[in-house]
């Protein structure tokens, strides 16, 4: 079976750290852009499982980005999960209306984390056959 590959798109070398070895662990292949326009390039090219999307980014923020990947019809049917420290009101709707699939809020906790993520990811072919080894 194919690991799932993961688009991380975010700034901070410490979140990304994070994020990465979390689901490095979990076996997905992990990708990384540090601002928008090279996430924008990258999901292009890659067509990842699923993108992890910052909205404080550089030059381009998460809100902009995640309206140009809805642009591509290849990457219309995508998760878009945003992972980020925005936590008044109306900043998950916000994200949600801009084409976000989901939100998280930072700090993410690495005890839940790999599993709200796995939630928008599509079952692996042993978890159909009722294996879930």
């Amino acid at each position: 079976m194919t690991p799932f590959t993961i688009l991380i798109i975010e700034d901070n070398e410490q979140n990304l750290y994070l994020m990465r070895f979390l689901l490095e662990r979990h076996g997905f292949v992990v990708v990384a852009a540090q601002d928008g326009r090279e996430g924008i390039d990258l999901a292009k090219e890659l067509v990842p499982t699923m993108i992890l999307l910052d909205i404080q980014l550089p030059s381009l923020d998460g809100y902009a980005v995640a309206r140009e990947l809805r642009s591509h019809v290849e990457l219309r049917a995508l998760p878009i999960v945003a992972v980020t420290s925005y936590a008044m009101p109306g900043d998950r709707e916000k994200c949600l209306a801009a084409g976000a699939t989901d939100y998280i809020e930072k700090p993410i906790d690495p005890e839940t984390f790999v599993d709200q993520i796995r939630q928008h990811l599509p079952a692996s072919p042993d978890e159909e056959d009722g294996d879930t080894r």
